[in-house]
């Protein structure tokens, strides 16, 4: 199966113009023009595909979509060891915001115990895209019921590897923006637990006040709550 001739089919130069600005690290060139829900049909048939682990193996890829596709592929992998390898082997060639967001293995929810150290190790990488990534697992995957001040630990003190104002479209505004996703979305699902990480400004600034921001802007925070988060902007 030769995936960029199936993504060719759907390409839309005004989307391609559209996903250029949402990803102005990459360049245009690179970018066919693809929406998310055809990548997705593209990457059902390669997950069937015969073609398929070539596919994997063949990185890096050269188009956007084509990253998109090949996490999109490794999510539906029902071994979680299988399937955690092969995001492994991936996510070094991830080099920007949506292929680091758009794919959840599904295996991972049910095997908590031994994702865990491979988030601890991803948040700890050097590499921004896998940082993110790491911490949006923690996200998905450790609030709730599964929440520990430990984890949130981790992306707290992620920041302290971020020195100045973050500008957007620089890896420092990716990283720290998915600090304060983070946290917002802590925010709503353990308040209580969460709070004292805004209350003892365990964030850098940046983070902090966009923390702050995206849980005034979420309908899961209380109204009570938000008018004490403002306090502490």
């Amino acid at each position: 199966m030769d995936i960029y001739n199936e993504l060719k089919k759907y390409a839309d130069p005004e989307y391609r113009e559209f996903q250029a600005k949402l990803v102005p690290n990459i360049p245009k060139d690179r970018i066919i023009g693809v929406r998310t829900p055809d990548m997705r049909e593209v990457a059902k048939v390669c997950f069937k595909d015969a073609g398929r682990d070539l596919f994997l193996a063949d990185l890096p890829h050269k188009y956007y979509e084509e990253n998109l596709v090949h996490f999109f592929v490794i999510a539906m992998i029902k071994d979680f060891d299988e399937c955690v390898s092969a995001v492994e082997r991936f996510l070094p060639y991830v080099d920007c915001w949506p292929v680091s967001d758009q794919s959840s293995p599904k295996v991972f929810k049910k095997h908590h115990e031994k994702l865990l150290p491979y988030i601890k190790k991803w948040i700890a990488s050097d590499h921004v895209y896998t940082a993110r990534f790491g911490m949006r697992m923690l996200m998905n995957e450790f609030l709730g019921d599964d929440f520990k001040e430990e984890y949130a630990d981790l992306v707290a003190d992620k920041t302290r590897d971020v020195k100045g104002i973050p500008q957007e479209a620089s890896e420092d505004y990716y990283l720290r923006m998915m600090v304060a996703w983070y946290f917002a979305t802590a925010l709503a699902k353990n308040y209580d637990e969460t709070l004292p990480f805004i209350e003892k400004h365990r964030l850098d600034e940046w983070s902090h006040r966009k923390a702050i921001q995206k849980a005034l802007e979420s309908f899961r925070v209380s109204d009570e709550h938000k008018a004490y988060l403002r306090s502490l902007k």
